[in-house]
């Protein structure tokens, strides 16, 4: 059974929602019989990145907030962060476009590394302030889920896996998918945002029961010592 999941890594909730989503899986029975696939998503694919602005800085001067209207705003986040056991550093977090980061999972998705290199994405942008729209920092990253450090930044340096996730943004728009993170099962349920883990649980147990319902039934042929009898009388 398929699971799609778009997200940006620089979206708070979608790193909530994933730990969310991961403690429903823990729950669910037949997790080894998911197909995971994390989809590319920008929610500001114009950003400039700015290694000397924190991302404090750029949402007051973007949105107009004052400087406590930010900060509560920031606590807020940095408190459902610290629910699932997540420390977000927003004070260190940089402003920074994601495209790169979003073509260094595309690569890690071609070596089956998909769900980790967003893992990683994630704890570098919104723990470690680490700058993911730098290509050193990148590479780095990639060495952490044994990527060979050249061949990412050959893949980096190059328009590799750009056409992967502008496919991805496209799919999500045409589909009305306008925030992340989004989760869709078997292209039929949809949880929108870092849900409770419960609202998780529950959209795999409904779609797995109906997606086994629609699994064409496997025939066992007969042995020799089989108790069948056939069309042509043998028995």
């Amino acid at each position: 059974m398929k699971v799609e999941i778009w997200s940006d890594v620089v979206c708070p909730f979608c790193y909530i929602g994933k730990r969310r989503f991961e403690e429903a899986l823990a729950e669910f029975e037949y997790t080894d019989e998911l197909e995971i696939q994390w989809r590319s998503f920008q929610l500001n694919p114009d950003l400039k990145t700015n290694p000397e602005a924190n991302i404090n800085e750029h949402l007051a001067d973007a949105k107009g907030w004052s400087p406590e209207q930010t900060k509560q705003m920031m606590r807020h986040v940095t408190d459902m962060a610290s629910e699932v056991g997540l420390e977000y550093e927003m004070d260190r977090t940089i402003v920074a476009n994601s495209f790169d980061a979003q073509r260094l999972i595309q690569f890690a998705k071609s070596h089956n590394k998909g769900q980790q290199a967003e893992e990683v994405l994630f704890e570098a942008y919104f723990t470690n302030g680490q700058n993911i729209d730098n290509i050193d920092t990148l590479v780095n990253l990639a060495t952490q889920l044994d990527l060979d450090a050249q061949d990412t930044k050959s893949v980096l340096q190059s328009d590799q896996f750009t056409n992967t996730v502008k496919h991805d943004i496209q799919t999500a728009n045409g589909m009305g998918i306008s925030g992340v993170p989004f989760f869709l099962f078997n292209r039929k349920y949809a949880v929108s945002g870092a849900r409770g883990s419960e609202i998780f649980l529950k959209a795999l147990k409904q779609s797995w029961n109906e997606w086994m319902e629609n699994q064409p039934m496997e025939i066992e042929e007969p042995s020799n010592n089989s108790t069948t009898c056939t069309s042509d009388d043998n028995c």
